[in-house]
């Protein structure tokens, strides 16, 4: 447990420094010339499903989302933990993207399709929402007790799907590539952080973690 709590404090610090040090970068000398040159070749490309996709991070889709998991915790006694990890991961990844927004203050860009929102940029708040909550999932289901088929295609499944929301957000227009990496380190910096000081495993069986703890009382 102590070195659990270690790594991930480790794990915590250095995605915090990044952050960090990646916003105090684009605010000194903003997007690379070059790399917004590629960013703008994905503009308007499968803006459709780009904006479909994009939903995956939006009130809509998550508020019903998260009382299905809430239904499932009452239902299954061994992933209580987990759920109510994730959806406290979903929040404070959520609101921390959106202080840390009104922060630095990095306009949007310029040539948004679909549709402009009118928050600051930096850091996305679908990036940090799909690392610190689809990614999570992710990752909860590959360290879990499930049969192997199904943890292995579901966790592939949500892995693609983060995958697919921040390519969404550069065919939008809606991010530099700049902001998806800030989201993504938020949220690894948010999720280690909290694993370090809750008292919950998130990550295995939550029966073979009690039987461990039993074991080494």
């Amino acid at each position: 447990m102590r070195a659990r709590r270690v790594a991930a404090g480790l794990v915590a610090i250095a995605a915090f420094g990044l952050f960090a040090l990646l916003g105090t970068a684009i605010s000194r000398y903003g997007e690379p010339a070059g790399l917004y040159a590629w960013e703008r070749t994905l503009v308007g490309h499968s803006a459709l499903i780009a904006w479909w996709l994009t939903w995956g991070c939006y009130p809509q889709w998550l508020i019903p989302l998260g009382i299905v998991l809430v239904l499932l915790a009452l239902r299954f006694a061994d992933w209580r933990g987990r759920i109510a990890f994730s959806l406290a991961m979903l929040l404070l990844c959520w609101r921390g993207a959106d202080l840390f927004q009104r922060i630095y203050a990095r306009p949007r860009r310029l040539d948004w399709v679909v549709r402009h929102e009118t928050s600051f940029s930096f850091p996305s708040s679908h990036a940090a929402i799909s690392t610190g909550f689809y990614l999570l999932w992710a990752v909860m289901l590959l360290a879990s007790e499930l049969p192997r088929g199904p943890r292995m295609a579901a966790a592939t499944a949500l892995g693609l799907l983060t995958a697919a929301i921040f390519w969404a957000r550069l065919a939008l227009g809606a991010h530099y590539l700049s902001d998806l990496a800030g989201g993504a380190l938020l949220a690894v910096g948010i999720v280690a952080a909290s694993w370090a000081i809750v008292p919950v495993e998130v990550f295995g069986s939550e029966r073979f973690n009690r039987a461990q703890r039993h074991v080494t009382r």
